[in-house]
Formats: structure tokens, sequence, C-alpha cells
């Protein structure tokens, strides 16, 4: 803890994880009210978000059962859209460095957010703190709001007319928009979002969304870095 006050670049990745924790986390509102109108039940609803904490898996979840489909169908469709956190995984692997009890955390907590916030910090000890303060903002925001939104479902309504649904892409187009300034860049998150709009309409849903972030991956691996990126990977491991 220590380290990362006295760090600037761990402080700029600790604010970073708040704001996109707060604003993940009213989305979870959302998440919990439409789940009970689904049918779930309070302790349902509590677990699911507890032990999948997977947003759009969760949705996804909730979605086929609120179209009649089956308990199976659904969670096979929400174990689609969560293996791109497999993905995520091998990524955010190597930058945490997660031993003991605490590699079984660092798994439950790898989402998108997670992600994100970790691996856009140009040192190992903020990649850690971006990763770590996220996941674990993200968990207790959402899961708090999950709550509220299931125990006050009926009271809010509909809780997509307030924008709730918005906040957590905005949040995180924020946190992407920056690297997105190099070519390579811009190409990856090209073909990723042609690759999603394209398999959207015609294939299972979570198909289009694990085939982006598999390009986009695959891209990552294959693309041939440049010197001050070398240069940053030799200081990670000796590090």
């Amino acid at each position: 803890m220590t380290r990362v006050i006295d760090d600037p670049r761990a402080r700029t990745a600790v604010r970073q994880a708040v704001s996109v924790s707060v604003a993940t986390g009213l989305y979870g509102v959302s998440f919990g009210a439409l789940a009970v109108a689904a049918g779930l039940s309070l302790p349902q609803t509590i677990a699911l978000s507890a032990l999948m904490f997977s947003g759009g898996s969760q949705f996804a979840f909730i979605g086929v059962l609120g179209a009649g489909g089956t308990p199976l169908a659904a969670v096979a469709t929400a174990g689609l859209l969560g293996a791109r956190n497999a993905l995520y995984g091998v990524r955010v692997a190597p930058l945490l460095g997660a031993t003991g009890w605490r590699r079984p955390l660092a798994a439950h907590l790898t989402i998108d957010e997670s992600t994100a916030v970790g691996t856009a910090q140009p040192t190992p000890l903020a990649n850690r703190a971006g990763f770590w303060w996220t996941g674990i903002g993200v968990f207790v925001a959402w899961n708090a709001c999950t709550v509220a939104g299931a125990v006050l479902g009926d009271a809010l309504g509909d809780p997509r007319r307030y924008g709730l649904d918005a906040a957590a892409p905005a949040a995180f187009l924020a946190l992407v928009w920056p690297r997105l300034a190099g070519r390579t860049a811009q190409l990856t998150a090209l073909a990723a979002v042609v690759v999603a709009l394209g398999l959207t309409p015609i294939t299972p849903p979570g198909v289009g969304v694990l085939a982006a972030a598999l390009v986009a991956v695959v891209i990552g691996w294959t693309r041939p870095q440049t010197p001050r990126q070398q240069a940053a990977a030799d200081l990670r491991e000796v590090s």
C-alpha cells in the first residue's frame, strides 16, 4: 500500500480504478432489477452477481431466462460470453505474478474493466495497482448495487431509462480511447469491431464478442514490438 501511495503512476491507476468501479457498479442496479423481473429470487440474484461476476454473462443469463429459455440454455450462453475472460487471463497473469490464494482471487476478478485498467498502466507496480483496485472496487460496487436494484426494482421501474446502461461502456471507452493513438492499436480495434458487428446478427449471443477478443489477442501476440516496447518489456523482467 505504501509503495502505491508513493508512486505517482500507481496513484493514477488507483484514480482510474475508482472511476471505473463507480460507473460499472451503478450499472449493477439495472442488473438487480432486471434479474428479479426475469424471475430470480433475491438470494439467487445476489449469488449470481457474487459467483459469476461478469456483467455481460449475467445479462445474457437473465436475458435467456426472461425470453423463456431453459436454465441450461442460459448457462451455456453465459459461459460462452464469459469465455473471453480466459483470454484476458493469458495477458494479465504475467503482469500480476499472483501465487497462492491470490491466484484464484485474481482469476475471479479478471473481467473487462480490471484487465483494461491493469494493462493500460506504464509500470509493473501501476499494472498491479490498476488490476487489483479495479477488480475489488467493481466487485464491491457491483454486488452492492445488485442488491439495491433487486430490492428497489419495483419502485425504480425500468432502470435503463436512467441511462445506467450507458455508464459502464462510457467509462470503458474513456479508458481505452487514449490507447488508440497508434496505427496498430487503431487497426486492432477496427478489426475487432468489424468481427463483432459481422458475427453478432448471425451467431448465438456471445460468439461475436468472443471472436473479437480473440482477434485482438492474436494481433497483439503476432505484431512486432517497437524498440520502446521491447525496452519496457525488458524493464519489467528486471523488476
